[in-house]
């Protein structure tokens, strides 16, 4: 089968390094989503073993559509019968660039008529129930070409499960992810988040540093299918094969209110990285450290609750406080335009995320790198 992998703008090349280590080798992406051949063995360790992933699709054609006639053509003409049933509860998602087909609704209800007519027809029944497992149908038309997709994740590859409780302006699971891959950080490095809110920077870098899969736990959509061999409980077998379980951790996660470190503790143990991360309730101008070669990696305010003023001082803190800490790198990802400027100079490392639609910047400072014999 081929594969899709979508990608958030800006963790394309995070993902790759990701399936790389995986043994997929390089895989091209475009229009945002990375290509690979595979069966549903790779279907579920792509889904367990992605951290930045947004889903994983198997596509099951592309055609030239520039009319709806001609959707429901190329539509009627796939093989629905080998994925679907007739039970299947058929979901709708789409999305038009470019193209003619700009109706995105319209579009959705032409595709599911083509799919309804073809299971009736290829299964023998007179009608479709919509009972049983849930099948989302993707329909993406680009410079009036339609691609047509099967979502075997279900819900998005962030909702890893841990983080049940919710903050204001939460950072997404897979950015945060993102945002460790891309740092320098890794096992036996000081590890701190002075802005942690619900815990998903800290929580994510223990599941990175102990190589713990990070959706080895929950659900997909794709097991429920009926042409879909059991192949999750091998995966998860491997999962738990490559988990780290001698490593020790001492990663530190702060945040100036008392709630926020409630719920991040909270969060931690759910995800079953608890012992590994230090919480504590202070203001991030209190945090020193001893330690050297450490990462600090956060993601501080920079929504519309703080003045720009107010911004500027906060920024300039945090850059002191970075700047008193030896040897350390720092990474934090903000949406506030002048976060270099008050920090305290330009970074070395700067690349474009999104966090929440907002376009962002993942600023970077690098510290000197530890002696070889460290």
């Amino acid at each position: 089968m081929k594969l899709l992998i979508p990608v958030a703008s800006g963790v394309e090349a995070s993902v790759k390094r990701q399936l790389n280590s995986l043994g997929y080798g390089d895989c091209p992406a475009v229009n945002g989503r990375i290509s690979l051949d595979g069966d549903f063995s790779d279907v579920a360790r792509l889904n367990v073993f992605l951290r930045s992933a947004e889903r994983v699709l198997i596509e099951l054609g592309a055609f030239p559509a520039a009319t709806f006639d001609e959707l429901y053509d190329a539509a009627r003409s796939l093989p629905w019968e080998e994925y679907l049933s007739a039970h299947s509860l058929i979901r709708m998602d789409g999305k038009s660039f470019k193209s003619k087909l700009g109706a995105v609704k319209a579009s959705g209800g032409v595709v599911k008529k083509a799919i309804v007519e073809c299971l009736k027809e290829k299964l023998g029944v007179r009608s479709l129930d919509e009972k049983g497992e849930r099948a989302i149908v993707g329909v993406s038309v680009y410079n009036d070409v339609a691609s047509f997709t099967l979502d075997t994740s279900g819900e998005g590859l962030h909702k890893r499960g841990y983080r049940t409780l919710t903050l204001e302006a939460p950072l997404k699971e897979t950015v945060a992810a993102a945002m460790v891959e891309s740092s320098v950080y890794h096992a036996g490095k000081p590890f701190a988040d002075l802005f942690c809110g619900s815990g998903t920077l800290p929580i994510e870098a223990a599941l990175y540093a102990l190589n713990i899969a990070p959706n080895a736990r929950r659900p997909f959509d794709f097991t429920s299918w009926k042409c879909v061999p059991d192949v999750l409980p091998r995966v998860r077998e491997e999962a738990e094969d490559l988990r780290d379980r001698v490593t020790k951790l001492e990663l530190f996660a702060s945040d100036i209110s008392e709630h926020a470190v409630s719920v991040a503790r909270y969060h931690a143990g759910r995800a079953g990285v608890e012992k590994h991360i230090r919480f504590v309730c202070a203001d991030m101008r209190e945090f020193s450290s001893a330690e050297r070669y450490g990462v600090l990696l956060s993601n501080p305010p920079y929504g519309e609750r703080l003045k720009e003023d107010d911004l500027f001082a906060l920024y300039r803190d945090f850059g002191k406080v970075y700047r008193a800490l030896p040897d350390w790198s720092c990474y934090f990802l903000s949406g506030f335009e002048g976060a270099e400027r008050a920090f305290g100079g330009r970074a070395e490392k700067r690349r474009k995320l999104y966090n929440a639609n907002i376009p962002c910047g993942l600023y970077g400072y690098l510290g000197a790198k530890p002696p070889k014999n460290k």
